[in-house]
């Protein structure tokens, strides 16, 4: 490949919202959870690149034949690419092993093992021009005219009953919507709320059973849940969440008087290190996106401490 005349480009991103905006200047999106990619095409060749400009060119083969979908000479687009597990719903894990090869035979494996879709939401520049300022309605109509849909390829269809999206993906297990203002454009590089980002979260009360520390306060818990035989279950570890620098130093105090020289969980945590371990009796609220595969959580971030009979806290998957 020669160097394409196109250069990558930062990403548009959302700002988090807790809310769904109700006028009627907003559209809803599915938030697909997977790999962001941007695809370049000058006509000569293809390129892609996720989100941090990091090439993905060969990893997803499928998005390449552009000519097959896209009836555009030159284009940018904009979309997540995706793959879908037993249960027909977007697999972070699945898509992640296909974004995590580097070897061009198991990437050729894998293109049959682990398929992908491209979910395409956006096109900023096309046929020699950059169309990034063009509100939303028009670029999603464009969209609509040059792209054909095909089991690899397929376009985020726009939706008005935001509420009705939400509560779909809720009863789903998916990741959350996004919400755009018809009128944006296609901010460059930056992080604005013409576009929103609305994530479906659980939330559970877990235990903790040890935690690291950061200058001599904890900066991290490390998290379990019971099963029915009274084993617990390390479900991953969190430092984010509603906490101020003195909540930490309260937290820290507490959890000293509670160090015991063996973890309480049935295996050794992988994150453990560094670990300090506790007597499993102080529990917290916790929010988090989805479980992986291996039984973790994904995204867990504190909510508050709470005070519940620790075996209370049950490892059920929903």
């Amino acid at each position: 490949m020669g160097e394409i005349k196109l250069e990558p480009i930062f990403a548009m991103e959302p700002v988090s919202s807790d809310t769904i905006p109700t006028e009627e200047e907003w559209i809803a999106q599915v938030k697909w959870d997977g790999v962001r990619i941007l695809t370049y095409s000058d006509n000569q060749e293809v390129r892609l690149y996720n989100r941090k400009k990091n090439e993905r060119t060969f990893h997803f083969p499928e998005i390449i034949p552009i000519h097959e979908y896209c009836s555009s000479t030159s284009v940018i687009l904009d979309g997540e690419v995706i793959s879908l597990g037993e249960d027909g719903r977007p697999s972070f894990q699945q898509v992640m092993r296909r974004d995590g090869l580097r070897n061009l035979e198991r990437i050729k494996m894998a293109a049959e093992s682990i398929p992908i879709i491209y979910m395409i939401f956006d096109v900023i520049y096309l046929d020699g021009e950059w169309i990034h300022n063009k509100p939303f309605h028009e670029r999603n109509q464009i969209l609509g005219d040059i792209i054909t849909p095909n089991g690899h390829i397929q376009l985020v269809p726009s939706m008005t009953e935001a509420e009705a999206l939400f509560h779909a993906i809720k009863e789903q297990g998916m990741e959350g919507i996004i919400m755009k203002r018809t009128s944006s454009p296609y901010s460059i590089g930056k992080k604005r709320d013409d576009w929103l980002k609305v994530k479906n979260y659980r939330d559970i009360i877990a235990v903790i059973g040890g935690f690291t520390l950061g200058y001599d306060t904890v900066n991290s818990i490390l998290l379990g849940l019971y099963d029915h035989e009274g084993n617990l279950h390390y479900v991953g570890h969190t430092g984010t969440g509603k906490m101020t620098v003195s909540g930490w130093k309260e937290l820290t105090k507490e959890l000293r008087v509670l160090v015991t020289g063996q973890h309480p969980f049935n295996k050794t945590p992988s994150r453990h290190a560094h670990a300090t371990w506790v007597r499993p009796v102080k529990t917290v609220k916790i929010k988090f996106a989805e479980w992986t595969e291996g039984g973790a959580m994904r995204q867990p971030s504190i909510e508050g401490f709470i005070e519940v009979p620790p075996h209370e806290c049950m490892f059920e998957r929903t």
